[in-house]
């Protein structure tokens, strides 16, 4: 059993509370921290754990991970507080805003002999685990290419704080960009090179939250991203992310083979169902699944818990963070010199899970 501490008690701290409690052989949350420290008051007196400050936190020895749940643009000085203090960092995507701040996390983990982990664990779903055991059985053949989606008009209609979503670190390739590339990382292995192009369709927006009703949302980064990924197999991507699409009808990810085509489901949720094409049936089918459908946020950490006890790596580590994150910055990039751009990181397809499991 590992013991858990929370840093950051906002809007997905809950989600993360439920998820563990599905695992509870292997993790258990025993304290939480914000810089608000009502909230974090509220948050350990609804779910029963004790709420410190950060520093009594990161000082307590009996806590072995702690789970940053901050805003993006602290992902990375949180996670560094959190391994100088001598524990394993598993932080909500991205690992960081800047690919210098992403790999400073990983050297520093490197040095002091401890993990990093990050979300998003979605991919260990049924959804995407059951879509990996196709491809990885050869149902598809040889995959040959691979279309992802992300299409929305973005969070200020509806999100209670959306500014984060429209200055560095924030975007739809940051945003969300994480669950499209994990899972495809999860399906096709690491990416080589990619091209891109981006623009924005406003330069400011208005809130529509209530609470924030009618202000104004300056938006400094582009906020529709269209790129192409070469994959080390050969394999190659077409993704466009997107806060300024009024409604689509395009999929979230396919994956096309030698010998037929997989539907994947949204990547931002552990099931939905998985089609399958071939040419002998002549139409879609769906895929039973083979794993647990009752997961949710957190699997990530049970599974870095336990793989650090197994002295194994975990899934959603650290290397394949700092790979997606390289990618998405890389489109930006290609955006902007108009050059293919490659990719000097390097992350190991993460092991399937078993059957069943």
């Amino acid at each position: 059993m590992t013991n858990i501490g929370i840093i950051g008690t906002g809007a997905i701290a809950p989600a993360y509370m439920t998820g563990l409690a599905v695992f509870p052989e292997q993790v258990t949350v025993v304290a939480c921290a914000d810089i608000n420290m009502e909230r974090a008051k509220d948050f350990a007196q609804k779910y029963n754990i004790k709420a410190m400050t950060i520093d009594d936190l990161l000082a307590d020895d009996s806590i072995e991970i702690v789970i940053n749940l901050t805003i993006p643009a602290a992902h990375a000085q949180v996670s560094l507080k959190i391994l100088n203090a001598g524990k394993h960092a598993y932080a909500e995507k991205p690992i960081a805003v800047t690919l210098e701040d992403g790999q400073a996390v990983m050297k520093l983990a490197n040095e002091k002999g401890l993990q990093v982990g990050c979300a998003p664990d979605t991919f260990l779903g049924a959804g995407g685990q059951t879509a990996r055991r196709l491809i990885d059985e050869g149902v598809i053949g040889r995959p040959v290419s691979a279309n992802v989606f992300m299409m929305s008009h973005s969070p200020d209609s509806w999100h209670p704080n959306p500014f984060f979503y429209f200055v560095e670190g924030g975007g739809p390739m940051l945003d969300m960009g994480p669950y499209y590339l994990t899972a495809l990382i999860n399906l096709l292995g690491p990416i080589r090179s990619v091209s891109g192009m981006a623009n924005r369709a406003y330069d400011n927006r208005t809130a529509g939250h209530q609470a924030i009703k009618g202000q104004n949302i300056p938006v400094s980064i582009d906020t529709h991203v269209a790129g192409l990924t070469l994959f080390e197999t050969g394999v190659v991507g077409t993704i466009i992310t997107s806060f300024d699409t009024w409604r689509s009808e395009l999929p979230r990810i396919e994956i096309h083979g030698t010998e037929g085509s997989l539907s994947v489901p949204d990547p931002n949720t552990f099931g939905g169902d998985v089609k399958l094409f071939k040419p002998e049936t002549g139409e879609w089918q769906i895929v039973d699944h083979q794993h647990r459908s009752d997961i949710q946020r957190g699997i990530g950490v049970a599974d870095m818990a336990q793989c650090i006890e197994n002295g194994e790596l975990h899934r959603a580590n650290g290397a394949m963070s700092l790979h997606v994150l390289e990618t998405m910055l890389a489109f930006g990039k290609s955006s902007e010199t108009g050059q293919h751009i490659a990719i000097d990181s390097y992350a190991e397809r993460p092991a399937a899970l078993p059957k069943n499991l």
